[in-house]
């Protein structure tokens, strides 16, 4: 039997106090997430935000010859989409749920105004933001100077960092659309990856055989975001432990060694 779905499976809800808790309880709708589901449409107004519980979204950029890259993935430790609590009314970007699970969803407006408040809600988000806008950063900087089995690399750590197990169910086809990469690129570089000891590949499917030689394979980038996303989840610990809460009840650490 699956286990009972709550807000606090998402990192941030789980950090706020009692009363900010259940200030917000109210307002969040628990919403399904079926792995391909578009949540926000390039240039539409932006009507809710989402924060996961337990599947991945993953920010599409899109240029106007249909070329798309990945730009950002969010799970359990934030939100979808921020931009609008920084005066973006539109999505700037295509999201689309990369791995199925749930979520649960306000208004848009509703969450503006606890932002713009100053409720401990707002100190959270702005760590969650800058957190981001690292990992949007590195991403930019890998797209430009790192090889594909790099870039691969990297993608299959952030991706799984934000899921309970070490396999990830996504096809060679669907990672070249998150990494703006011909399927055929994927596959040679997934091969490289495998070769080196650090995955296992199946149709379908892709799971970490040593993080750590992953690790290795994905350069310093993924160190640099994994680094900002501890400091983060810190953050949610401390503000967890003024409110007289047991943290390390309600946390495991974000970035497990898989043996």
């Amino acid at each position: 039997m699956p286990a009972p779905q709550s807000p606090k499976q998402n990192r941030m809800l789980a950090a706020l106090s009692l009363a900010g808790y259940t200030h917000l309880l109210p307002l969040l709708e628990l919403v399904p997430m079926p792995a391909g589901y578009v949540i926000y449409e390039l240039g539409l107004p932006i009507k809710y935000l989402y924060f996961p519980t337990t599947c991945i979204v993953t920010r599409l950029y899109e240029t106007e010859n249909g070329a798309c890259t990945q730009i950002g993935i969010i799970g359990n430790e934030g939100l979808a989409d921020i931009s609008v609590l920084f005066g973006g009314e539109r999505s700037r970007a295509r999201v689309i749920v990369q791995s199925t699970g749930e979520a649960y969803r306000i208004k848009a407006g509703i969450l503006k105004s606890e932002f713009e408040a100053g409720t401990e809600l707002r100190h959270l988000l702005l760590r969650f933001a800058h957190a981001l806008m690292i990992q949007t950063e590195q991403i930019a900087v890998s797209n430009r100077y790192h090889t594909v089995d790099q870039q691969l690399a990297y993608f299959l750590l952030m991706s799984l960092d934000r899921l309970s197990g070490n396999e990830l169910h996504i096809t060679h086809e669907q990672a070249g659309i998150m990494l703006g990469v011909r399927r055929e690129s994927v596959t040679v570089a997934a091969n490289k990856l495998h070769m080196a000891g650090a995955i296992h590949c199946r149709r379908g499917h892709i799971a970490i055989a040593d993080r750590k030689q992953l690790e290795a394979s994905a350069g310093e980038n993924y160190k640099i975001v994994k680094e900002e996303y501890e400091r983060l989840l810190e953050t949610y610990l401390s503000s967890a432990s003024r409110f007289g809460r047991s943290p390390e009840k309600q946390f495991k650490r974000f970035f497990q060694s898989i043996e």
